[in-house]
């Protein structure tokens, strides 16, 4: 057996398309670690909380893991993994939770500068989650009832945390960027903001042209 050495995915020596699949396996990791980034240059209260609802999510699981005690298919042995269970399986919660919440907010809450990047936004995290779900049947980490049981968990918790950010903690978002810890941190709040690319281009500009003034007025 071989394994991705980033995360230690094993699949058969030779087998191209199970080296895919590992990759596949690992876009959970992938996507936290890009979530990680967005929230240290961005501060974006909503990336946060997304972060904060995964983090509850995955324990959650785990403490349902630990109550059912399913154990993972036979090829756990193989794959060095019997000692943990397998229902449900976190990589699918992972995903779906993820997959659901995106789609949530491009449908309900955030704005596009086009219909092309809003059907990008909603399908890309769907296209990586069946990738990652069928991964974890195919290299032999879950059973089917474990994948689809991830699934829906994620599914369920990923949408009643969407009603909770938007309708519970978003309206105390301005409130969350004046307090103290807001302000020093620069925390906010920019989905009321429809193209928040095009906004930040324009202010990065008008800031620019504000620099070269007194030099101008110099000269």
């Amino acid at each position: 057996m071989k394994a991705v050495d980033v995360a230690f995915v094993k699949y058969e020596e030779g087998d191209g398309f199970g080296h895919l699949m590992a990759w596949a396996s690992l876009f959970p990791v992938l996507i936290t670690a890009g979530l990680i980034w967005h929230i240290m240059f961005k501060r974006e209260l909503q990336a946060i909380f997304l972060f904060l609802g995964m983090l509850i999510a995955g324990t959650v699981n785990n403490k349902i893991k630990d109550h059912v005690k399913e154990p993972r298919p036979p090829t756990c042995e193989i794959l060095d993994m019997c000692d943990s269970h397998g229902w449900p399986s976190n990589h699918s919660q992972f995903m779906a939770f993820f997959s659901v919440f995106i789609t949530l907010n491009s449908l309900f809450r955030w704005h596009f500068s086009s219909s092309f990047n809003k059907a990008f936004t909603i399908l890309f995290p769907w296209s990586c989650g069946v990738a990652t779900m069928y991964s974890r049947i195919y290299l032999g980490y879950h059973s089917k009832s474990q994948v689809v049981a991830g699934f829906s968990a994620g599914l369920m918790m990923g949408s009643i945390w969407f009603l909770l950010i938007n309708y519970v903690v978003a309206p105390l978002f301005p409130w969350i960027e004046q307090t103290g810890l807001g302000r020093a941190l620069y925390i906010r709040d920019s989905s009321h903001i429809p193209n928040v690319l095009l906004f930040e281009y324009n202010n990065a500009r008008a800031a620019r042209k504000a620099a070269n003034l007194p030099k101008k007025a110099k000269d």
